[in-house]
């Protein structure tokens, strides 16, 4: 009884742990995934680096082609935001009055 008391500290960091940092982490990675996999043409969107785009072509190989002001780049899918870009997609908040 006394090994298990011992222990139960460290399980509960473990746990503790496991509930705080580990699972939000691998809750925003599949959000983050399932963004890249919904893109399709039009859509508007912000890179990681702040470049701000339209996307004009994605590929198959996990790339996809932004128009900017300044002319086309080809990009990663990973390499845009998904925080930014739903910020830019979301329809403005009226405020109350």
């Amino acid at each position: 009884m006394e090994q298990i008391q011992g222990f139960l500290p460290i399980i509960l960091l473990f746990a503790v742990m496991y509930l705080f940092l580990i699972r939000p982490q691998m809750k925003k990675q599949k959000q983050e995934k399932k963004f890249a996999q919904e893109i399709k043409k039009g859509d508007k969107v912000i890179t990681k680096s702040g470049l701000h785009g339209k996307i004009l072509d994605l590929n198959e190989d996990g790339t996809c082609i932004i128009e900017t002001g300044a002319g086309k780049m080809k990009f990663e899918r990973s390499s845009l935001s998904m925080e930014l870009s739903e910020k830019l997609n979301a329809p403005a908040k009226k405020d109350k009055k």
